[in-house]
């Protein structure tokens, strides 16, 4: 089993972690951090059946503690925390008291970012749900082509989380822990597992609309090796940025120069047998195997036009809306990422992390939504049905997330007691959708109160979120460890447990 008590190799001293991290930041224009470790086989400085391998291979595939029912996962993260309210959770009884407060003992010890609690009013949602499919999954008219794979989906309405502003709320649905320093679940997978492709990272990050406010926090690799940190693609131009030989440089003479280090560094390798050594010269074989790779990832021009179509690709933006959501052409954008990652998928990219930001509706709900609802809505569905149509879906988990939800009140920041045009933080119950990796489908699992404030029937907190993802990869959260600093950490913390209702 593959925990922390194995890892005896130079990193676990703080000293030599030092060194491995400056050095795979400042080797091939950053790609260090993305080595793949399955290029030493190739290499033959070592074989996957030798001990050594675990130590200067980090992202060799490895097996799971038992049979996984994923192999990738496609974590698309609604940056800013959309309204639940509005997409996922229907509340009549919300409705109908619109505009009455609340008693002031359900607001005694409740925090807010920006509510005014003396004057804060109920804000009913405008928005229709209709039922969809064979399983009747109630959903907003704002996600109709999500609807059309509803039997696909595993909805939780019942999640909460500790944190209640956004980057600690961002980084505890990443990391497990709303606090610096931790690694991501991009990261703890491919700790665990590893990686199956050898021309492109194991865990890869793509953005669409305007930047998360946890920034590259989002896809460390903490106190993990960097080998396990995110990698930011870009969706056009260059994938990655200095990935392209300078002007004037022909491959011929970058492969000869490779050569030429490899053998000096091989030589050297072979002296003093410092696995950073082997680490060093993957990382430069990675850089130049994505040279290729990586640009032929992102050139759309095979697939076919049904479904570039089916996705959204050549979408226009929508006239009289936008706001947060909206940076660039960002319904091409998302649509390409989208399709981007189905790809990734099939190249053997463990973990694709899409981050779309901004859901952080604070005013302006009736133009704002509807335009980041309708930017996500079809390349969301026409992911999961490209991924169900190859045969891929019962092996690729996708997930929609957000750190936390939105209030059943009104925002009011100025003070004025009348319904507003937004909607504050609320970490006390949101709703997640999800698909394939041997989830259930067309299940609709956990319930809040009658007007959305609480999780009050099957409550999930971000470490159960957490546990039942890994198990679903075959790996135990509570043996998937690193020790650091005297604690053997896990992406669960000190809490997680596996829910077996979602699970085939």
């Amino acid at each position: 089993m593959y925990q922390a008590r194995q890892r005896t190799n130079p990193t676990s001293n703080g000293h030599s972690l030092n060194q491995r991290r400056q050095f795979l930041n400042t080797t091939a224009s950053g790609l260090g951090m993305a080595a793949l470790g399955s290029m030493l086989t190739d290499d033959e400085f070592m074989t996957s059946s030798t001990a050594s391998d675990e130590l200067v291979n980090p992202l060799a595939p490895r097996k799971p503690h038992f049979d996984p029912k994923a192999k990738a996962c496609i974590f698309i993260f609604m940056a800013g925390a959309p309204s639940h309210l509005d997409l996922f959770d229907e509340k009549p009884v919300l409705k109908e008291r619109h505009g009455q407060p609340l008693p002031p003992s359900m607001l005694e010890k409740v925090r807010f970012a920006f509510i005014k609690k003396d004057k804060a009013l109920l804000q009913g949602s405008p928005y229709k749900f209709s039922k969809h499919g064979e399983s009747g999954m109630n959903l907003s008219e704002l996600l109709p082509k999500l609807g059309s794979v509803a039997d696909d989906l595993l909805l939780v309405r019942s999640l909460h989380t500790e944190q209640f502003n956004h980057h600690p709320g961002q980084l505890m649905m990443q990391c497990g822990r709303g606090t610096f320093g931790l690694p991501t679940m991009g990261s703890w997978l491919t700790y665990g597992l590893g990686s199956e492709t050898q021309n492109l990272p194991g865990y890869v990050v793509l953005n669409s609309g305007r930047g998360s406010s946890g920034g590259a926090t989002l896809w460390q690799s903490g106190f993990l090796p960097s080998t396990h940190a995110g990698v930011l693609f870009r969706n056009q131009g260059e994938p990655v940025l200095n990935l392209a030989n300078p002007a004037g440089i022909p491959m011929s003479l970058q492969r000869a120069g490779l050569d030429a280090l490899k053998d000096v560094n091989s030589n050297r390798y072979n002296e003093i047998n410092d696995p950073e050594i082997a680490a060093r010269i993957a990382s430069y074989e990675l850089a130049f195997r994505m040279q290729t790779a990586a640009p032929e990832l992102i050139d759309l021009s095979k697939e076919s036009k049904q479904t570039l179509e089916a996705y959204g690709v050549e979408r226009g933006e929508p006239k009289d809306l936008g706001g947060r959501g909206k940076q660039g052409d960002t319904y091409r954008s998302f649509a390409r990422n989208c399709l981007l990652a189905r790809r990734m998928v099939e190249r053997g990219v463990r973990f694709i992390n899409i981050i779309y930001a901004s859901w952080d509706h604070h005013s302006n709900l009736p133009k704002e939504l509807p335009y980041n609802a309708g930017c996500v809505d079809q390349p969301i569905a026409a992911l999961i049905s490209d991924l169900k149509q190859r045969g891929m879906l019962d092996s690729t988990m996708v997930v929609w997330g957000s750190e936390f939800g939105r209030t059943p009140l009104g925002e009011n920041r100025n003070g004025k007691r009348e319904v507003g045009t937004g909607r504050d933080h609320h970490p006390y119950s949101f709703s997640m959708a999800m698909a394939g990796g041997g989830l259930k489908g067309g299940l609709t699992y956990g319930e809040t109160d009658e007007i959305g404030w609480h999780a009050t029937e099957n409550r999930v907190h971000i470490n159960d979120l957490h546990a039942t993802m890994l198990h679903q990869f075959g790996l135990d959260h509570l043996k998937l460890t690193h020790r650091f600093q005297g604690r053997d950490y896990r992406l669960t913390d000190v809490g997680g447990r596996v829910i077996p209702e979602w699970i085939h």
